[in-house]
């Protein structure tokens, strides 16, 4: 892990900065490279863009995006670590996803038996039934939202399913890929209004399956990584 000295302007208090470490999808460790010698600023106000930066993995060669490297000051203020740009190439096609899928049978699955979708709470289940007929063990769904969105939970998986009425948004994507990044485990969003165009290109560069429901309760893929899924958890 490399480490670089970091000073906050603010207080004057030296600090020793150590890089996360995130794996890439192919599982190889990949860090941003820091920018040695480059003051820390302080961030006064956020975008979506300045929180995320490119990373190119040396030994698959996929370039990602990832969380910007940040440091909490104890004064309060918060620094944003400077980042060695990538150099400028074409990037590659994104792989395929690489999720840790369960291996349940050797053998097709049955038919899967929808329930009727009326209530927010009957998408969950329906999404959680779902992810239980492609093999997903310990599947739980949550009793009240909670601030992460993260509503069903599963061994090695978490899903998010929007039952609003209005497309799922780009934001809805990276975050939940953010928090499955974080615990090393798949993400699935199930949406019953669709996707927004920027998340759904985002879902595809991030290999995030995406499916649509009706009020039927039966899941459909909108994405590649969703078809691989399906094809690859029995």
């Amino acid at each position: 892990m490399e480490s670089v000295p970091v000073r906050c302007p603010v207080c004057r208090r030296d600090h020793a900065y150590i890089t996360p470490v995130y794996p890439c999808p192919c599982g190889a460790p990949t860090a941003p490279q820091l920018l040695r010698g480059a003051p820390a600023e302080p961030v006064t106000h956020r975008t979506w863009n300045d929180d995320w930066v490119a990373v190119h993995c040396a030994v698959c060669g996929r370039r990602d995006q990832w969380p910007h490297p940040e440091l909490c000051c104890p004064c309060g203020t918060v620094l944003r670590i400077p980042v060695r740009p990538l150099a400028s190439r074409t990037p590659p096609p994104p792989g395929p996803s690489h999720i840790p899928l369960p291996r349940t049978a050797a053998h097709p699955r049955p038919a899967f038996r929808p329930m009727t979708i009326r209530t927010a709470r009957d998408a969950v289940a329906a999404a959680a039934l779902y992810l239980s007929w492609l093999g997903y063990r310990e599947v739980v769904q949550a009793r009240e939202r909670p601030s992460s969105r993260i509503d069903i939970r599963a061994a090695g998986l978490i899903a998010q399913v929007d039952s609003t009425t209005t497309p799922t948004v780009l934001r809805d994507v990276e975050c939940l890929w953010l928090n499955a990044l974080n615990a090393s485990i798949a993400g699935v969003i199930f949406s019953l209004a669709g996707y927004a165009p920027d998340a759904r290109q985002r879902a595809d560069s991030l290999a995030l399956p995406l499916f649509v429901m009706d009020l039927t309760g039966t899941p459909q893929p909108v994405n590649s990584p969703a078809d691989e899924l399906i094809s690859t958890g029995a």
